[in-house]
């Protein structure tokens, strides 16, 4: 018999009722009943009851076991009576009568339960994460990340793609966020740069002729942490293609990602193949962001045309000052009391806003604070242009068109979670296309680049040279799930002369784009074929999946908010011999020497 397991935890069966087994895990969990002590025995694959005698030898052994403590028992696995069958465990038909027991590891008090998924602070969760991925519930995220990565690498592999890996020492980027820098022990005073993402590097793959790349691409940029983003590091489907348009580019990759999400889906629906494709400044107008939750029902409406010139004179005033006004049905929300519509302007005012009006459509005519303000064909103009129907309400925001749109987009988020109207049983997909190439810059007074400046323009060096810069639309996209920005993508520059022209517009004169993308450039001008890719983000992926709006909940070992490893101590000081070997000096601000 095997030293330690002749099977594993989650593997027993009424069929090896009989035999005699040896099985080793943690002890998960105790209870008992008198004269029988029972032990849930767990490990990777799950968990088997095992049981033992008060009149056993072995009893006083059992008992004083601490939870966590790593055991191996051997006994005869018997058929559990039928009042004691436990249908929620695959092995719960079965027990294992303890007649040998090796207790391998003694585990001390646990500074937080592992068989309970308490809501822990998340420092205690972090510095002792080894126990807090021994959870059911972090133990199941990262197997399904584990899965999802397995089944992207195929699938991608499956549609011609090839892996490649690019390099972790870099140089700086001078764009995006902050870089992780790494000194130089041969070249004092200079630094490598941990990549924020392989862009130039999967770009210099297609210039060099291999045609479909792909890597799950660890990525390191040196920003705050968020919900949906770590600090520090991530990982991304890291893809370009050559010789494609940007529909070439959908077609590979939605495929991959609708196979992906079915196959993890569990119970639930998602968005048919092709996915919806919205123009920024639709999805801008109707869902108030580039990165809509379909899901939502609702759409915000354009009513300024009602407000221009009616007694509702805040409005109509801001309208003849270039402001717009946007409307937010929602349905159903008459039945709601009065109470409801008040809540809703407090979080208006919770958001900084001055409040949130409002017509409620009742059946026996249209009521509210905006409706008293408006005439007859005014309110009947906006309830045609909302699509809203007796029962309903509408709500307004009034504005500069970025602000409204920004805000509406908010409170379409709240009055569909507050409705009940956003279904958590479907993943809906899009693509936000024709992104802006550029716009202007308040602040700086010059046109600059909106989105990604090595995009192929829409139109290419023609539309450069004879349409308004704020006219022109990039091939640049965002793929969207839920309301959640997968990624970024696009059809990328490859001619020179188009690139220069388009950083000139910018303001950048060639001398710039030869200096801080001089690779790349000279790379272009030794031939290069038209290509493009995207980059979905596998943490959110997961996260999606998981049902976790918390990136950390998918990370096997992620940092706090602050960009700490409190498992590993990390950030750290390091020896003053390890800072001369790289020629390093601190310079340490005032309040930390």
């Amino acid at each position: 018999m095997h030293a330690y397991r002749t099977h594993t935890c989650g593997q027993i069966r009424l069929n090896d009722a009989g035999e005699t087994v040896r099985l080793a895990g943690w002890v998960h969990r105790k209870r008992d009943h008198g004269n029988l002590l029972f032990v849930d025995l767990r490990d990777h694959t799950g968990v088997t009851q095992c049981v033992i005698d008060s009149s056993e030898d072995l009893f006083e052994t059992v008992e004083r076991l601490s939870n966590e403590s790593v055991i191996s028992v051997t006994g005869e696995v018997v058929k559990r009576t039928d009042e004691t069958v436990n249908a929620s465990l695959p092995t719960g038909e079965v027990e294992v009568v303890i007649r040998a027991i090796d207790i391998l590891s003694r585990a001390d008090q646990l500074p937080m339960p592992v068989n309970q998924d308490a809501n822990y602070p998340e420092d205690i969760r972090l510095k002792y994460r080894f126990l807090d991925l021994r959870r059911e519930e972090m133990h199941r995220n990262i197997m399904l990340r584990s899965q999802v990565i397995s089944s992207i690498r195929q699938r991608m592999i499956g549609q011609g793609f090839t892996e490649f890996q690019t390099p972790i020492l870099t140089a700086s980027s001078p764009e995006g966020a902050r870089d992780f820098l790494v000194p130089s022990r041969l070249h004092p005073g200079q630094f490598y740069a941990l990549p924020q993402a392989p862009q130039q590097f999967k770009q210099l793959i297609m210039v060099a002729g291999f045609d479909r790349y792909f890597q799950i691409a660890p990525c390191f940029r040196d920003e705050d942490a968020r919900a949906d983003r770590s600090p520090g590091e991530f990982y991304q489907l890291d893809f370009e293609m050559s010789f494609v348009t940007q529909e070439d580019v959908f077609a590979a990759i939605e495929p991959v990602l609708h196979g992906v999400f079915e196959e993890f889906a569990d119970g639930r629906s998602v968005s048919a193949l092709p996915f919806a494709r919205i123009p920024y400044k639709e999805s801008m107008l109707k869902y108030g962001n580039d990165k809509p939750d379909l899901r939502n029902p609702i759409i915000i409406a354009d009513v300024s045309e009602s407000f221009r010139g009616s007694d509702f004179k805040i409005f109509a005033r801001l309208v003849e000052e270039g402001s717009v006004v946007r409307a937010i049905p929602a349905p159903g929300a008459s039945a709601q009391p009065r109470s409801w519509f008040d809540k809703l302007n407090s979080w208006a005012q919770s958001q900084g806003q001055a409040g949130l009006g409002y017509i409620n459509f009742k059946e026996d005519g249209p009521a509210g604070p905006i409706a008293k303000n408006l005439d007859e064909a005014r309110i009947a103009a906006i309830k045609e242009t909302t699509g809203c129907q007796d029962g309903d309400a509408v709500f307004f925001v009034c504005g500069k068109e970025a602000a409204a749109a920004e805000f509406a987009g908010a409170a379409r988020t709240e009055i569909g979670s507050q409705l009940g109207l956003i279904d958590e049983n479907r993943f809906e997909f899009c693509w936000i296309v024709d992104f802006p190439m550029f716009e202007y810059d308040e602040k700086a007074k010059k046109v600059d680049f909106s989105h990604n400046p090595f995009s192929m323009p829409q139109g290419g060096m023609e539309a450069l040279e004879t349409m308004d810069p704020l006219d022109i639309l990039a091939f640049q996209y965002d793929i969207v799930c839920n309301g959640v920005e997968l990624s970024s993508g696009a059809i990328r520059n490859h001619l020179p002369e188009v690139m220069y022209k388009a950083f000139g517009i910018a303001g950048y004169g060639p001398e710039v784009v030869d200096s801080r993308f001089g690779g790349m450039i000279n790379a272009l001008k030794l031939g290069a074929p038209p290509h493009g890719g995207s980059a979905p983000g596998i943490d959110r992926i997961v996260m999606l999946l998981a049902g976790t709006e918390n990136i950390r909940e998918v990370t096997m070992f992620p940092m706090n908010q602050m960009a700490q490893d409190l498992m590993m101590g990390a950030p750290a000081p390091v020896d003053e011999h390890q800072l001369k070997d790289v020629h390093i000096k601190l310079d340490l601000p005032l309040d930390m020497e």
